[in-house]
Parts: C-alpha cells; structure tokens; sequence
C-alpha cells in the first residue's frame, strides 16, 4: 500500500486556515460514509492525518470530499477499495499535469 503525500497545490492549515481539521467521525459523516468504510480509505492511503494530537488524528476538511468520490467510484464503476483510491491517485496525477500543461501554454502566448 503506497501512502498518499500532500501534493504542493493542497491546502495545509495554519494560522490564516478558513476551517480547521476534523475527526474522522466527522470526515465519515460529512462523507455520508460509516467510519469503518473510512478507515478502511486511510489505511489505503487515500488521505492521512493533518495533525495528531493526544485525542487522535485531525484531517483536513477536504478528505471527506475525497472519500466520497473514492466511494463513488467504487461504487459506480465497481471497483474494489484499492482500485478506487488508485482511480483517485490518478485523477489527481491528470488533473496536476493538465493544469501545468495550461501553466506552460499561458507562458508561451
């Protein structure tokens, strides 16, 4: 299992940050996932902690949105857990180089 790192474009949460990381209880709800179907994402590398505390593990508010999608996936093409976080890496990977490809054209005009 790879594990999933931030990419530069990510949104990390500082001082200025809009909304504060969150529980995974909270990424499940708003997900509209049970827990169990969660962990089993993170454990996949789907997303990781943003923070640790003594109470557990924060995320960023975004990894609900990216389970969600990783669920729709799996559920919509019939992919297994894997297959779906898989899809969502490499969804990532083509959005990241589409925007450097239009990045590239802007500078060339």
């Amino acid at each position: 299992m790879s594990v999933r790192r931030r990419t530069p474009n990510e949104p990390s949460y500082g001082v200025d940050a809009v909304e504060r990381p969150i529980e995974l209880a909270v990424v499940a709800h708003r997900a509209g996932l049970r827990v169990s179907v969660v962990r089993r994402y993170l454990a996949l590398g789907l997303f990781e902690p943003c923070v640790r505390t003594s109470r557990g593990p924060l995320f960023e508010p975004g990894s609900a949105a990216r389970a969600a999608k990783a669920d729709r996936l799996r559920r919509d093409l019939g992919l297994n857990s894997a297959g779906a976080v898989l899809a969502c890496e490499l969804l990532d990977r083509i959005r990241e180089l589409e925007s450097r490809d239009s990045s590239r054209r802007s500078a060339h005009r």
